[in-house]
C-alpha cells in the first residue's frame, strides 16, 4: 500500500481530551498561518488548532477552477487518510440509488443491484461496527447494527411532531460509532470529538481497525510518504506497476505490481488515471472514450435552519456530548409524496440539545452571579437542515491543469463543476420543508434556511469521474471496478459511483471496495490476472 502522507502518532496528533487552555491560540487556531498554508482546508469545520494537522498543506496540493464556479476540496495525506474525522454516517444505498434511471429516465443504471450488495454491506458493517435502529424502510434498508444512539429530549420532540405531521420517520442517526465493546475496541465514551482523532478507536478508521488486519496476515508492506503519479503501463495496456515520488526527498520510484488498485479518494485516482498518459493511452488509461473525468457530484445542503425551544429550557444540565443527532431518510419522490418539480431527492438530518457554552459565555456576569445565571434556565437549541441528491451531468468533470503542478510536479486537477436547474428546485421544495419544520416545532428567535446552497465539494462527498457500467463507451469501469481499458487495473473509491443518492457515500465505497477484493481474489485464482 502506496501512501501519500504520514503516518499518524495518537500521543502527538489526537487531540479529543485537550481543552482550549492547553492550547496557545485556545481552538482557535493561529488564524494568519491557517490563512497562508490551508486557506481552502480551514473551511472545513474540522479544520482548526485541534485537527489541522489531518488536512493537507494547500499550497503543496493545488487545483484549480473557474472564479465563478468555486469548488472545495478537503483532502487528508496521512495513513488513514479522512477516515479521522469523517462524519461517520454510514447508510446503505438502495434500488431507489443503484436503478434511478428506470425510475426517471435520467442518466444511467448502475450495473449492480442492492442484491449484488447487500452481502458486503453486512461484511462491512459487521466488521467496523455501525450503531442504528432497525426501522424497515424500503428507501433505507436496515443493516447489522449495534444498539443505537439515544435520541436527545429536543429530538425527541422532533420526532412526535414530524413523524405526526408528515408521516416522516425520525430515528436516531447510523453511525460508525461503537455503542458496545466490538471486536476488542471499546464502546464510544461520547466525548463529542470525533473530528480530533480518537485514542480509544471507538469510530472507525482505517489505521485502527482495517490497516492492523492487513499487518497481521504477514503479506501487508506500507509505504509512507510515496506520492503516486500515474500508473505504468506496457504496449499491451497492461499495468506493470506504479511510478511515485518520495514527499520529503522527491525521489522518484517504480513499484511493480500483478495489479493496481487506486483508492486515493474519487478525485485523486481519476487524476492519476489521467495523468498515466503513454502510446497507447494518449489522454489517460481509462479514457479510451473520453469518459474520464466525466459525472463529477457532491452533495449539496440547505443549512442555518433553527431555533430555540422553550419548552425544554431547564436548570438541570444534561451530560455534555453525543457523536449523533436525528436522521430523517428520503420520502420526496420515494415513497412519500411526488415532487415533478425535480427528480430524485433529500434527506434531513439535526439535533435538539442543550446550549450550555453558548449560552454562559454570552452572559454578563462574573462569579456568583455568573454562575446563577447559568444554572438559570439552560436553553435548548433545535438545528436541521436538508441534504440533496446532484445529478451525475457530463459538464460537471475534472481534467489537468495544462500549466500548473503540485509540490512534487505532477500536474493538478481543473475542477468545473456547478449545479443545476434540478439541484435549485430541489432546494426550494427543501426549504419549504425546513420551514414547516421549524414552525411546527413553535422554535423561539426562528433562523430561516439559508438562500444560498453549499459550495460544490463542502460536504465532502465527491464521487463520479471513473463511474462503472457495462458499456465501455459511457463508463470508465466494469461492475467489479477493473477499467475497460486495463484488465489488470482496479478503482476502488467513490469515483466509480453512477449516482450519489442523498446518501453519505462511505459504507458503500467500502462494501464495493470488499466485492472488489474478492473479485480480484478469485479472478488470481483463476489465472486470470
Amino acid at each position: 500500500m502506496l501512501e501519500a502522507g504520514p503516518p499518524r502518532v495518537p500521543t502527538r496528533d489526537f487531540t479529543e481530551h485537550v481543552w482550549p487552555y492547553q492550547l496557545k491560540f485556545r481552538g482557535f487556531g493561529d488564524q494568519a498561518k491557517l490563512l497562508r498554508d490551508q486557506p481552502v482546508q480551514r473551511l472545513c469545520f474540522a479544520c482548526d488548532e485541534y485537527s489541522h494537522q489531518f488536512f493537507v498543506n494547500d499550497h503543496e496540493n493545488p487545483y484549480t477552477f473557474p472564479a465563478d464556479r468555486p469548488f472545495m476540496w478537503i483532502r487528508g495525506r496521512q495513513v488513514g487518510g479522512r477516515t479521522f474525522c469523517w462524519g461517520r454516517e454510514s447508510y446503505r444505498y438502495s434500488d431507489y440509488e443503484f436503478k434511478a434511471a428506470s425510475r426517471d429516465g435520467f442518466g444511467e443504471d448502475w450495473p449492480i443491484s442492492y442484491a449484488d450488495l447487500q452481502p458486503y454491506y453486512d461484511k462491512v458493517e459487521s466488521y467496523i461496527g455501525v450503531s442504528g435502529s432497525l426501522e424497515g424502510l424500503e428507501q433505507m434498508p436496515d443493516g447489522k447494527f449495534l444498539p443505537p444512539m439515544n435520541l436527545s429530549c429536543g429530538s425527541l420532540l422532533a420526532k412526535k411532531v414530524i413523524e405526526q405531521k408528515f408521516g416522516w420517520r425520525v430515528m436516531p442517526d447510523r453511525v460508525a460509532n461503537l455503542t458496545v465493546s466490538h471486536r476488542g475496541r471499546p464502546a464510544c465514551h461520547y466525548c463529542d470529538q470525533c473530528q480530533r482523532g480518537c485514542h480509544t478507536a471507538s469510530y472507525f478508521n482505517s489505521p485502527a481497525v482495517t490497516l492492523p488486519a492487513a499487518a497481521r496476515t504477514g503479506r501487508f508492506t506500507l509505504v509512507t510518504d510515496a506520492v503516486v503519479s500515474h500508473v505504468v503501463t506496457d504496449q499491451e495496456g497492461m499495468a506493470r506497476g506504479v511510478h511515485y515520488i518520495e514527499r520529503l526527498s522527491h525521489h522518484h520510484r517504480d513499484v511493480q505490481a500483478k495489479v493496481v488498485i487506486l483508492c486515493a479518494g474519487a478525485l485523486e485516482s481519476t487524476r492519476i488515471l489521467l495523468n498515466s498518459a503513454s502510446p497507447r493511452f494518449p489522454k489517460g488509461v481509462g479514457n479510451s472514450e473520453g469518459v474520464l473525468g466525466h459525472y463529477l457530484m457532491d452533495h449539496f445542503t440547505v443549512e442555518g435552519a433553527g431555533g430555540f425551544l422553550p419548552a425544554l429550557r431547564s436548570s438541570t444540565r444534561e451530560p455534555v456530548g453525543r457523536p449523533c443527532g436525528f436522521l430523517i431518510p428520503k420520502y420526496v419522490n420515494a415513497t412519500g409524496r411526488r415532487d415533478t418539480n425535480f427528480l430524485r431527492g433529500y434527506r434531513f438530518d439535526g439535533d435538539g440539545s442543550q446550549e450550555v457554552y453558548s449560552h454562559a459565555f454570552g452572559l454578563a456576569a462574573a462569579g456568583r452571579d455568573w454562575r446563577a445565571k447559568v444554572r438559570e434556565a439552560i436553553p435548548y437549541y433545535f438545528a436541521i437542515e436538508a441534504q440533496g441528491e446532484c445529478l451525475p451531468r457530463y459538464e460537471n468533470y475534472v481534467t489537468l491543469d495544462p500549466e500548473k503542478v503540485d509540490a512534487w510536479g505532477i500536474p493538478v486537477l481543473h475542477i468545473e463543476a456547478s449545479y443545476g436547474e434540478n439541484e435549485y428546485q430541489m432546494a426550494k421544495a427543501m426549504r419549504q420543508d425546513l420551514a414547516e419544520i421549524l414552525d411546527l416545532m413553535r422554535v423561539e428567535k426562528p433562523q430561516p434556511p439559508r438562500e444560498e446552497l453549499s459550495v460544490f465539494g463542502k460536504n465532502i462527498h465527491e464521487c463520479g469521474t471513473a463511474r462503472m457500467g457495462n458499456n465501455p463507451k459511457t463508463s470508465v469501469v466494469d461492475k467489479f471496478g477493473r477499467l475497460h481499458d486495463a484488465r489488470n487495473v482496479f478503482v476502488a473509491d467513490g469515483a466509480v459511483f453512477v449516482t450519489q443518492g442523498c446518501y453519505e457515500p462511505t459504507l458503500t465505497i467500502m462494501a464495493l471496495a470488499a466485492r472488489t477484493a474478492d473479485y480480484i481474489v478469485e479472478e488470481l485464482r483463476r489465472g486470470n490476472l
